[in-house]
């Protein structure tokens, strides 16, 4: 049931930071599909492809005293955005940022407002 909880609060992360950042968008057609898809590919790419990230970017993220998260968190968006089919787009990499502060904001509030 948790699982479920944090797909949907990404998916309304998403759509937030899509209202919020020029420069992401998702598939208006079938919106609920594209940011329910979004939501998982987001949640599968964080729990795997990001601690390898951040154990390899660990050097630089100490010089940024952890500034660089926030580029290695819009690496993630961006690469979740690159996987065909799910409606969902960035466009470069400050969107990228700015949509993973808001995705990250939104995501946190939303987990804690929900119950276990």
């Amino acid at each position: 049931m948790r699982f479920l909880g944090r797909i949907l609060a990404n998916a309304v992360a998403v759509a937030v930071a899509a209202n919020v950042v020029t420069g992401i968008s998702y598939d208006q057609v079938e919106p609920i599909k594209s940011l329910l898809l979004t939501g998982i590919a987001l949640g599968v790419v964080n729990a795997i492809v990001r601690p390898i990230f951040v154990l390899l970017s660990a050097p630089i993220t100490c010089l940024t005293m952890g500034v660089f998260l926030l580029v290695v968190n819009g690496g993630m968006l961006l690469l979740v955005s690159s996987i065909p089919g799910l409606g969902f787009r960035v466009d470069g990499w400050i969107a990228a940022i700015l949509g993973a502060l808001v995705i990250s904001v939104v995501s946190c509030v939303l987990s804690r407002a929900l119950p276990d």
